[in-house]
């Protein structure tokens, strides 16, 4: 490791390079890391790289779930519940049981429970791709909620029929009321864990002495020792995590300081911008032992290369489909029940959907997790071409899709499929507008007797009322830091209530004015 420690120190400076030529020409940097990766693996004398599975499931995965759940907006994940748990569990079964039963009649020695295999590690889409595509595009609000969701849930669902199908290879049987029993178990126990943990993070946030360097660590913490806590205890250590990420960000407000909040974004930032680097960094220095493997088991490169350009197209065929079909689900069941929008979106809502479809870090973690022997001493069939195809699903999904995804966002979606009558901006200034109103009434009410004497206090006022963007450092006295910061937390209340009454605006508008109040509170201890 550390004669290599070089080399790793190069590659973070290639990833740096390429994330900058990624923003640049305006594509998604996983694309070009893969690619920087596959074009390193042939240089001569490069040290080979052997990824271990449990490098990425418990460094690299529990973090990254975490970061994507504290983003998310659990009003919008909640909103567009029935499409996101359709393409999350549902749509994923169907892209695994399509890809078992291709694989199964087309793929040589591939049984139904191997297809299973193959299926439940590149049916999940991946967030990271996704996300770093869509930055570069406006989309509306309803596709990006969707597919934000979508991501928290989807790895979770690919690994439990990822397990049960490992049992199946290894047993060669499979006990319905045992699968729905441990099925059950991953699921509940899962959220439950991750509530459970989450809670008593937050309380030890709120309650014990901690400052900001304290609650940045403990922040990094949290997903490692949710996540093997659960897994220890045989649940879904994914559903653990995204559990506790929805659980404190909803109340990030109320056990976290302003400065805490605010030195936690960037610490966040940071970590993962190297972490998803690194990864799809891997994903193409990987390439040479992939190779290496189908060689051992005298299969062909051009046969292999087939088999992966088969199952692509399974995939991208079955999540389209799958897209179209839960819409036609969704207007049937408006007729029955309340549904977050029943307007017809057309065929082009669903297309996008059904096109950000690109595979990635959770799907070759599965991958190379498949243990070399089974229990018996025997192989374990199939592992180097699984392998491989993985590699190829992951390479074409953000070679095709990945590459075209902006120009179909562009030429399909308009302005007019966003659900907002307003524009964003619109919106954030009438939030502003109508936060300022309730500052001004709060203080003349509140602090009457000191707005007559106090001709700071009365040049605060004038600013909110102006709507300024901020207030001068020379206006704060000891006096009036006081009462600022009570009105800044009111306005943090006025803010969660609004947006709890108004169900139809969107959450991060909201975290947009509160991370302002953050930087405002922090101004207050520089002056």
């Amino acid at each position: 490791m550390l004669e290599n420690f070089p080399f790793y120190l190069g590659i973070l400076l290639v990833i740096l390079l390429m994330i900058m030529l990624a923003n640049k020409i305006k594509v998604a940097y996983p694309i070009l890391l893969v690619l920087a990766g596959l074009a390193i693996s042939f240089i001569p004398g490069i040290p080979v790289i052997n990824i271990e599975p449990d490098l990425i499931f418990f460094i690299f995965l529990p973090p990254l779930l975490y970061e994507a759940s504290w983003k998310v907006s659990w009003k919008e994940m909640w909103r567009w519940r029935r499409v996101i748990t359709s393409f999350a569990f549902v749509v994923v079964f169907v892209s695994a049981l399509s890809v078992a039963l291709v694989a199964n009649y087309f793929i040589p020695g591939f049984s139904l429970a191997l297809g299973f295999v193959l299926g439940g590690i590149v049916s999940p889409p991946d967030a990271v791709s996704a996300g770093a595509i869509l930055k570069f595009v406006k989309v509306p609000k309803t596709v990006s909620s969707i597919l934000e969701g979508e991501s928290l849930l989807n790895d979770a669902s690919s690994l439990i029929i990822f397990r049960f199908a490992m049992i199946a290879v290894a047993t060669e049987q499979f006990i319905f009321h045992k699968a729905a029993l441990s099925f059950s178990w991953m699921i509940i126990g899962g959220v439950s864990i991750g509530l459970l943990i989450g809670w008593v993070f937050m309380k030890a946030h709120k309650y014990l002495p901690t400052d900001v360097n304290a609650d940045s660590v403990l922040t990094l913490l949290t997903p490692y020792i949710i996540y093997l806590t659960a897994e220890e205890v045989h649940c879904s250590g994914v559903l653990a995590v995204v559990s506790a990420g929805l659980l404190l960000s909803n109340n990030r407000h109320r056990f976290l300081s302003s400065r805490s909040r605010i030195r936690g974004v960037n610490v966040w930032e940071s970590f993962c911008f190297i972490l998803n680097g690194f990864v799809f960094m891997l994903i193409g220095l990987d390439l040479p032992q992939i190779t290496k493997g189908l060689e051992e088991v005298n299969i062909g490169i051009a046969a292999a290369v087939g088999y992966g350009v088969l199952i692509t197209l399974v995939l991208i065929v079955s999540r389209m489909l799958s897209s179209y079909g839960a819409v036609i689900v969704t207007l049937i069941a408006r007729n029955f029940i309340t549904v977050a929008d029943s307007k017809n979106p057309g065929y082009r809502v669903p297309f996008i959907l059904g096109w950000t479809g690109m595979r990635g870090v959770v799907s070759l973690a599965a991958a190379l997790s498949i243990p070399v022997y089974l229990n018996n001493g025997n192989g374990f069939p199939q592992r180097n071409l699984i392998l491989f195809i993985t590699f190829i699903v992951i390479l074409l999904t953000l070679l095709i899709q990945g590459l075209t995804l902006p120009y179909f966002i562009k030429k399909i979606l308009t302005n007019n499929d966003d659900d907002d009558a307003l524009s964003r901006d619109e919106v954030y200034n009438n939030i502003r507008k109508e936060l300022a109103e309730f500052a001004t009434h709060y203080l003349k009410t509140n602090y009457s007797d000191q707005v007559e004497s106090n001709a700071s206090l009365q040049q605060l006022i004038l600013k909110w009322e102006q709507l300024s963007n901020g207030i001068d450092d020379e206006l704060i006295g000891d006096d009036l830091k006081v009462v600022y910061l009570d009105l800044l937390q009111q306005q943090r209340l006025w803010l969660i209530n609004k947006n709890k009454e108004d169900q139809t605006l969107d959450e991060t508008l909201i975290r947009r004015q509160m991370h302002y109040l953050d930087i405002e509170e922090e101004k207050l201890r520089y002056i």
